[in-house]
């Protein structure tokens, strides 16, 4: 991760025991997805019961990946029947987040595809610098690649913002910045002529 891990707790104190088990689900997370930004949890008590024994909690996990909104989880589950396991809770949370990080996947995974000989594969910008002409996007399984402001197709360079959903042909030769792309499109562009 680029930033480091937050966990806040609202209306309760801090637990190592907790912590502990945020930072363990974080790393798993980054194992599924290794391009995770930061990551923020957040623990508070939803409402206090003076009956009760042990404090129910809530949990919310925000994930932040290249060219992607937050992904969000959250314990959603009734808390009467978690109030006593805050194991279930944190879980709970974390499970849906690494859910919509494996969606994120799967659908940059489903969106590769061959065209005219050479392998058209979509892709999304991660980094651009409009000044000096150049970018790198990302394409899952493979190492970022670097593009030029001539590689983008029918001049669209500057449209590209980061995070655009990009379709790109990777070279088979490598440049001075790493590995290359070639025939550089803006995804919205190239599914609208399709």
């Amino acid at each position: 991760m680029e930033r480091q891990l937050q966990i806040t707790y609202k209306g309760l104190e801090s637990s190592p025991s907790l912590d502990a088990m945020i930072r363990e689900r974080t790393e798993r997370l980054e194992r599924h997805h290794p391009h995770v930004i930061g990551c923020r949890v957040a623990v508070e008590v939803p409402h206090r019961s003076p009956d009760s024994g042990k404090t129910a909690i809530a949990v919310a996990v925000e994930v932040e990946v290249p060219g992607r909104n937050l992904i969000v989880g959250r314990s959603d589950t009734e808390r009467r029947e978690v109030k006593n396991d805050h194991t279930a809770v944190v879980n709970r949370a974390f499970d849906a987040a690494q859910r919509q990080l494996e969606d994120s996947v799967r659908t940059q995974r489903d969106h590769a595809r061959h065209i005219d000989g050479g392998t058209l594969r979509t892709g999304q910008v991660v980094r651009i610098f409009p000044d000096a002409g150049y970018g790198f996007i990302e394409i899952v399984g493979s190492p970022d690649l670097h593009f030029t402001k001539d590689d983008v197709v029918s001049g669209g360079f500057d449209e590209i913002e980061v995070g655009a959903m990009v379709q790109v042909t990777p070279s088979p030769a490598e440049g001075p910045m790493g590995p290359r792309a070639t025939e550089v499109r803006l995804f919205t562009k190239e599914r609208a002529a399709s």
